[in-house]
């Protein structure tokens, strides 16, 4: 039976050694692609959703400065009418 001998035992285990850090670095960098793609996806998605998001809130936006607009004109009617009602206020 042959028996190998101390510099064979050194070349097996660097070779080992090497293969499984080689192993790892492939598994590091595939597992980082995946995730920086992952993230990348839901980046867009996020994004898509606030700009949605922000043209709901434009447009809610434009909605109430029409509302204060009315309100305001209201305003000046009811105190135009209790004017000339009561007789009261500025005249």
């Amino acid at each position: 039976m042959d028996v190998l001998t101390e510099p064979q035992a050194w070349v097996l285990m660097g070779v080992f050694a090497t293969a499984i850090f080689g192993m790892l670095t492939w598994q590091t960098v595939s597992f980082n692609r995946a995730l920086r793609t992952s993230i990348d996806g839901l980046r867009d998605v996020m994004d898509a959703r606030f700009g949605a998001i922000d043209g709901r809130l434009d447009r809610l936006e434009t909605k109430v400065d029409r509302l204060e607009t009315k309100v305001d004109g209201l305003d000046r009617d009811v105190q135009a009418l209790t004017r000339h009602v009561f007789g009261t206020g500025r005249g």
